[in-house]
């Protein structure tokens, strides 16, 4: 008998022979005839977008065809998080062949961006919220560049398929939720700038000056109309044409104008990246690389495997304090080291080397908290690169994460950001511009040495976006999970992990359980959703909790595959849903009789 390895031996070269055969047009297509076998499932930040996913699904849609039906409905009912304006990281897990492959929309800076451009005339980083709400901050977006390219490798339905029920929604109209609302009414208050934006402030506040309410009916034909043109014409809509005209327009207009122009938006491109990826006791954990933060979590769950060989469960205060100290650690790494790649050394994989990872742990004493600062690490052969860097601080906070899985066992972990609370909070052609280039060092020295994370033209910023997919050591699939949250992603996508696969939760509970953000000194955390005890006891050995007065606002969405079939959680902080699309019904056998007439 073949053993369970043989049979996927014995089938990844029949399945090879397959798609050469459909290359050559010698057999239809094995991707876009072959029915689903199982069921599928989609979990996001809302449930109009879940509704999406689950239509094309139904339909015979992949993972990433339902990821991008998604992700077009929730640029529509949750503008605040993502969006077509901004960019995002997607991995997808091809269940023919036990891959995982990945795609980075990152946004770039333009050609005239500067290390000097969020500085005051006295060297001095400007506030924070000025560089938002200005066409500096905006970068190219490239999410429907990422997207397509996904759709291009792993697609089954027509790409405009896709974009139909977000047309349908703008042009139609949806009712606004209580947490868009709030958002709205909070950032056209004394504090935001959305009012600054005509085309924002008409889309948003009625005659009087009013914010919209929850419950009232929002449409956006400027929206349906700039789908429709990226259905027929895929990303060069966004990089040429009316739409990015009023891109460039919006970037350069001032105050606090940008230097964004139809050049940079042109030579754009998202990419395919390797996903950085590393053991965690019998599992094969994957997640982004740099620019973003996949090998923080990744060295997170290495150094609390090591600290806790033998956890004992979300009611554990050493396994909590554990994981707060592994995330202090690669925090640590991370704030350092993490940078586009493509301009400078990041030694990525030699943070997550099982050495450097044993010796980093090392330093972990469940029974006490870090005395003070932590700082990062030197892996071996990296003592020039820690030598060049300062350390530096920010990151994205305006995100959404999706997971699906689709009827042949493929999926899809993405999570697509604007930044900041609406992007720049500038708006053209029914979506809003990102903010992303905040997202870079707005200091571009430290201590005398340059910040590895320093604005330059053509680089990307540093990203906390850390979408992750999880196997057995067989290659089968086992969990797809990710959050938005800024710098607190990793964190939150880190614990939601190992309450999972550690502590034995069902997804539900673990996306409950509170969270910890360990960052720095003080631990932000949500003390109110902590197990019984266990702020008691991490106080008591010295940490410092501070209950955020919004709480930690994830956005976890997971899938896990069970034997008994899929397992979805959505985060209740935000307004997630899980949607299930049931495997297919045995067809009948053939009947041995005559028909009956």
């Amino acid at each position: 008998m073949f053993d369970k390895l043989s049979l996927k031996r014995l089938a990844a070269p029949l399945f090879a022979l397959a798609l050469a055969a459909c290359a050559s047009g010698s057999m239809p297509g094995v991707s876009q005839q072959s029915p689903p076998r199982g069921e599928a499932m989609a979990t996001a930040a809302n449930p109009h977008a879940v509704n999406a996913a689950v239509e094309i699904l139904r339909e015979g849609g992949s993972a990433v065809d339902a990821a991008i039906a998604a992700e077009l409905v929730l640029g529509l009912v949750e503008p605040q998080s993502s969006g077509i304006g901004g960019g995002g990281f997607m991995l997808f897990y091809d269940a023919s062949n036990e891959n995982i492959s990945g795609y980075d929309g990152r946004e770039l800076a333009p050609a005239g961006a500067s290390p000097a451009m969020f500085l005051d005339a006295r060297g001095r980083p400007i506030p924070f919220m000025d560089a938002q709400a200005s066409g500096r901050s905006i970068g190219t977006p490239l999410l429907i560049s990422m997207m397509k390219l996904a759709h291009e490798d792993h697609g089954r339905l027509p790409w405009a398929r896709l974009f139909e029920p977000a047309i349908r929604l703008a042009e139609n109209g949806f009712v606004i939720s209580p947490r868009l609302a709030g958002f709205i009414t909070y950032a056209g208050g004394p504090g935001g700038r959305l009012r600054a934006d005509f085309t924002a402030r008409a889309y948003f506040f009625d005659r009087q000056g009013n914010p919209l309410q929850a419950g009232d009916t929002l449409r956006n034909p400027d929206y349906a109309a700039t789908l429709r043109a990226i259905a027929e014409q895929g990303p060069r809509a966004m990089s040429e044409g009316a739409i990015a005209e009023g891109i460039v327009a919006a970037a350069r207009r001032n105050p606090r104008g940008g230097s964004l122009a139809l050049s940079d938006l042109s030579a754009a491109q998202a990419r395919r990246f390797e996903p950085v990826c590393g053991p965690y006791r019998a599992h094969h954990v994957c997640s982004t690389a740099p620019p973003a933060s996949g090998n923080a979590l990744i060295a997170i769950l290495g150094m609390y495997e090591r600290a806790r060989p033998r956890p004992e469960g979300v009611n554990s205060a050493d396994d909590w304090s554990a994981f707060l100290w592994a995330s202090r650690l690669a925090y640590a790494d991370r704030d350092h080291y993490m940078a586009d790649d493509q301009f400078g050394p990041v030694p990525a994989q030699e943070l997550i080397s099982p050495d450097y990872l044993g010796a980093r742990a090392l330093l972990i004493d469940p029974a006490h908290a870090p005395a003070g600062r932590i700082n990062p690490g030197a892996p071996t052969g990296t003592q020039g690169i820690y030598d060049m860097w300062g350390t530096d601080l920010g990151d994205d906070h305006g995100t959404t994460h999706l997971a699906i899985v689709d009827g042949w066992g493929n999926a899809v972990s993405m999570t697509a950001t604007v930044e900041s609370l609406f992007g720049s909070q500038r708006m053209t052609n029914g979506f809003f511009l990102n903010n992303q280039l905040t997202d870079f060092s707005f200091q571009p020295t430290l201590n005398g040495r340059p910040v590895a994370n320093a604005v330059a033209p053509g680089k990307r910023p540093r990203s906390s976006m850390t979408p992750v997919i999880v196997t057995d050591r067989d290659g089968d699939l086992e969990l797809v999970v990710g959050s938005p949250g800024g710098s607190s992603i990793i964190a939150y996508t880190a614990r939601t992990t190992i309450g999972i696969l550690d502590w034995n939760l069902p997804v539900q509970e673990a996306i409950n359980v509170g969270n910890a953000t360990a960052r720095t000194e003080t631990v932000a955390a949500e003390i109110n959703r902590f197990p019984p005890g266990i702020a008691e006891a991490l106080t008591a050995r010295g940490w410092t909790l501070q209950q955020t007065s919004l709480g930690e606002v994830s956005g976890i969405h997971a899938i896990r595959v069970t034997p008994r079939g899929l397992e979805g959680g959505a985060d209740p902080r935000r307004e997630g849903a899980v949607g299930r699309v049931p495997a297919p019904a045995a067809a009948p056998a053939p009947s041995s009789g005559r028909a009956s007439r």
